[in-house]
């Protein structure tokens, strides 16, 4: 666990993001970028994307094989598809964030638990309504790899993906600071049907200092 010098009264930004909603902001090279953790145990789905060129973005398989580990922390630069460095991870009072369990959708719902989940609010939808509010282009095909921040996602002997509880509290956060000019897009969960949440999707605050 890393533990953050800054202040949220010092902070230049601050909004609160309301489970099942989405946040899209610029965060300029060398901001310090926090998520909060409210309640506790809330998986906060984030896409990164290079500012000046969003077809460059966040990338699980490249920030896994730079820093041969599977799971994020504090020391932790999160990698772009073309291998720049988009956010390095400065502060980390979780202890470890998933990079390869995905975003929930209406399909995978059905899928994973039953046929009338579908109706159900998902990250996938939240994504897609932010990068299309944000233009410049964005659509469908720019919701790639995702950071779940805050969810606990073992990975079995046998290479198999566990959702089990979570391991944040109320109070912790994940804090980087921006290698380059970025976009961050995240979809404040809202997932009902396993442990990510608790089974109670809660808010989560962003924090930004120059």
């Amino acid at each position: 666990m890393t533990e953050s010098s800054y202040s949220p009264e010092d902070a230049v930004y601050r909004e609160v993001i309301e489970a099942g909603d989405h946040w899209m902001r610029k965060i300029s090279k060398g901001q310090t970028f926090r998520i909060l953790d409210l309640e506790g145990n809330q998986a906060a789905d984030t896409l990164f994307y290079n500012a000046n060129d969003p077809t460059d973005r966040y990338a699980a398989d490249v920030t896994i094989r730079n820093q041969a580990a599977l799971y994020l922390t504090a020391g932790t630069t999160l990698m772009s598809t073309e291998g720049n460095e988009l956010l390095t991870i400065t502060a980390d009072t979780c202890g470890r964030h998933d990079t390869v369990g995905g975003a929930c959708s209406r399909e995978s719902n059905t899928m994973r638990y039953s046929l009338d989940k579908e109706p159900m609010h998902a990250c996938r939808d939240s994504f897609l309504c932010g990068v299309i509010e944000w233009g410049e282009g964005l659509g469908k095909r720019d919701i790639t790899n995702n950071i779940n921040f805050f969810m606990n996602v073992p990975v079995t002997p046998d290479g198999k993906l566990t959702f089990a509880d979570g391991i944040s509290a109320p109070g912790r956060y994940v804090e980087m600071v921006a290698e380059m000019d970025v976009i961050a897009l995240i979809s404040n969960c809202p997932q009902l049907n396993n442990p990510c949440n608790a089974y109670n999707p809660t808010p989560v605050e962003v924090l930004i200092w120059d």
